[in-house]
């Protein structure tokens, strides 16, 4: 124990400790220091890549976890949780309900040629989330970089495959399924150790200035174009099933009119053989018959007719006398 020795005189305590007991306390003090720096936490988002003496050792997940501490072991947190994004031809600022976009130029990204030879800036976001933290972070130097020019360079070869109209229309879809196949395909290749998981076109548009003037002159002579042909098509089904309907209201009615002429070619036919039957066997009385048959349809069809005598000086009207009652037989 420390010898205490109280004086007197100047009323003070003096401490007199010997000195391996100061050596004991303080290797208890490191002891507990380099126990106590060797705990880390973990955060749910992560993943920490273990090295011992420089050489991987091991990966741990979240939690609280321990190292070997004084420098033999050292601890490099990834985030393998979090999507992360890449913006090419723009930044964004500041994200929310009112996105703030930086004003700096950023064209060396975007503008690109197409396929027919026409300049078009193409802005685009991709993401990705690491899966091998590891990969991540020792087989390439400077990731973000690397990851940015593949980027950049499967989307201009792209691009370039395809003229300007495409690129802007029906093949934007293409454009993206066809990157990120092509842009993981590099990223194995290079052992990166990330999965991509995006990749959206966000803005197609000509370059500003007389560039896009003409584009849009273009764009606007195209689409009155459309809209005459599309003006040509709504006449064309408005007037062909009208006179399709017609036509065949036309053939109908000629086919009817020929089935009912037909029919009263076959009735006259039929009624003569049975005509010349009966003429056959009894010529005067069937030619009278014919006779009386033929002027009484003569006179059905016009009352005011009247038969004249040639031979009297005054007409005789017979339909008269005929439709007298009680006159001269």
């Amino acid at each position: 124990m420390p010898e205490r020795d109280v004086s007197p005189e100047k009323g003070k305590i003096n401490l007199n400790m010997k000195p391996s007991f100061i050596w004991t306390a303080v290797i208890i003090i490191v002891i507990a220091l380099s126990v106590m720096s060797g705990v880390y936490v973990v955060d749910q988002t992560e993943e920490a890549v273990v090295l011992t003496l420089g050489k991987y050792s091991r990966t741990t997940g979240p939690g609280l976890q321990y190292k070997i501490p004084l420098g033999i072991e050292r601890v490099y947190k990834v985030p393998t949780k979090v999507i992360q994004t890449m913006q090419f031809g723009f930044r964004t600022d500041s994200a929310g309900i009112q996105t703030i976009y930086s004003q700096k130029d950023f064209s060396n990204e975007s503008v690109m040629l197409t396929g027919d030879l026409n300049i078009v800036d193409v802005s685009w976001i991709i993401q990705y989330k690491i899966v091998d933290p590891n990969a991540w972070l020792f087989n390439v130097n400077n990731t973000e970089k690397t990851i940015r020019d593949i980027s950049q360079s499967a989307v201009n070869q792209l691009v370039g495959d395809r003229a300007i109209l495409n690129v802007i229309g029906s093949e934007r879809i293409n454009i993206e399924d066809e990157s990120i196949q092509m842009i993981q395909k590099i990223l194995d290749n290079y052992g990166l150790g990330i999965q991509l998981t995006t990749v959206k076109l966000q803005n197609i548009v000509p370059p500003e200035g007389e560039v896009q003037d003409a584009f849009e002159d273009v764009n606007k002579a195209i689409q009155d174009m459309n809209r005459l042909i599309n003006e040509g098509k709504e006449a064309y089904n408005t007037e062909i099933p009208k006179a399709t309907g017609q036509k065949q209201q036309i053939i109908q009615m000629a086919e009817g009119y020929a089935t009912e002429r037909v029919n009263r070619a076959v009735g006259d036919t039929s009624r003569f053989v049975s005509v010349l039957e009966e003429y056959k066997k009894s010529p005067s009385i069937t030619r009278d018959r014919l006779y009386y048959e033929m002027i009484e349809t003569v006179f059905s069809q016009n009352a005011t007719v009247d038969i004249l005598d040639k031979n009297l000086e005054n007409f005789l009207p017979f339909k008269s006398i005929g439709s007298q009652t009680g006159g001269v037989q």
